[in-house]
């Protein structure tokens, strides 16, 4: 009889499942939504074809010249194989044929689109990169330190800096400096006050300038509702028209206009998990406001960020093809799926491979990101598990 009780309580301490990991529990879920799967698929495609664009189509001699002019061979449809009478054998095709063609002037497509691929594939992570970063400085002050509030006098400094930065830039160098010097002697000011007193006062006559004004979660909101007010691409279309021509400034205009709904997502994840018991107990024990921010909350609000960050992938990859279809993206010798696009306009009747290759390419990887980010969300947001 003993041994059967412990035989009992043996099989009631073991376990009726083995547990499972955070990433097999992930997985599990995910590989249920077939079109998740089909968009992680093509996303890891695209990601293997940029990289072997980037290797194929970049130095002195490349495997894949997407820069080579071959006049003679102008207007090749797809598949289309070199004419041996007129070309020289250094400029025959690496694959014997023009895969996707050759346009206007007579360079190959298929190389060209090999370059584009990195070009687009960088844009799009560096630029979301870029707002990421900004939402979730942004999102997580609004959301930790939305209850405290601006002084008049913190108002007046960031006005005075940002006039004398935007004086300096604009050729209003001794304007600028001056501005900047003023801003930099009160910041000193306030500190040697702060070390010899302990506290960050003015004098009686100017102490009205640090009377409280609004909440750091109303300023940030607000300055979230002004960019949202902005139609994003003409914001982006004016910023890099005056701008001189270069992939790094595309990545940043984007990036900078693109950070309002990662600031969205984490402020309202702070604002959620700063009162759980977890945050509690954790003031209570003396941790830091840095160590609360990074080691606690952070993990547990950054699922919708990345989420949104996959789905902005996409919508860099857009906007950079925009820009180069109107002639204001990357600049020469760089191909891009954009002014390949662009380029092939002129030719929609005479050569439509130029205008079909790229447009189906942006179109199938765009709808990957946005297909691999919904099944993100649904995974990692359990009220919408059961969905599928």
């Amino acid at each position: 009889m003993q041994n059967q009780v412990n035989s009992i309580d043996g099989h009631l301490d073991t376990p009726a499942a083995p547990k499972k990991t955070p990433f097999q529990e992930f997985w599990q879920l995910f590989r249920q939504n077939r079109m998740a799967i089909i968009g992680m698929a093509i996303f890891v495609l695209f990601f293997l074809t940029a990289l072997c664009g980037l290797l194929l189509t970049s130095g002195t001699d490349p495997l894949f010249d997407p820069s080579l002019v071959r006049l003679q061979e102008k207007l090749l449809p797809p598949l289309s194989k070199p004419n041996p009478e007129t070309l020289p054998l250094d400029e025959f095709p690496r694959l014997g044929i023009y895969l996707f063609g050759t346009d206007d002037l007579g360079r190959d497509v298929f190389a060209r689109m090999l370059q584009g691929a990195w070009v687009s594939l960088t844009v799009g992570f560096v630029a979301v990169g870029i707002s990421v970063v900004i939402g979730i400085f942004l999102g997580g002050i609004a959301g930790y330190f939305g209850q405290l509030h601006v002084r008049l006098d913190h108002l007046v400094l960031v006005v005075v800096m940002t006039a004398g930065v935007i004086l300096y830039v604009f050729q209003g160098v001794t304007w600028g400096a001056a501005y900047l010097i003023i801003g930099h002697a009160y910041i000193f000011y306030l500190l040697g006050r702060r070390l010899l007193t302990g506290r960050s006062t003015l004098p009686p006559a100017l102490r009205g300038l640090q009377m409280n004004t609004f909440s750091v979660d109303t300023l940030i909101m607000r300055l979230v509702d002004i960019m949202l007010c902005f139609p994003s691409f003409f914001l982006i279309l004016t910023v890099v028209a005056l701008l001189p021509a270069s992939i790094y400034n595309i990545m940043i205009v984007i990036g900078l206009t693109s950070w309002m709904g990662a600031t969205r997502f984490v402020r309202a994840e702070f604002l959620s998990l700063r009162e759980l018991d977890f945050v509690d107990a954790a003031r209570a024990l003396g941790v830091g406001n840095t160590r609360i921010i990074f080691r606690h909350m952070m993990p547990n609000a950054i699922a919708p960020v990345l989420v949104s960050a996959t789905i902005g992938i996409a919508s860099a990859i857009l906007t950079e093809a925009g820009l180069s279809f109107l002639g204001f993206g990357v600049p020469p010798p760089h191909a891009t799926w954009g002014n390949i696009l662009s380029d092939g306009k002129r030719f929609i009747f005479d050569a439509p491979w130029l205008t079909f290759v790229p447009g189906i390419a942006i179109l199938i990887v765009v709808l990957a990101f946005n297909l691999f980010g919904e099944g993100l969300r649904d995974v990692l947001n359990p009220k919408l598990r059961d969905r599928h």
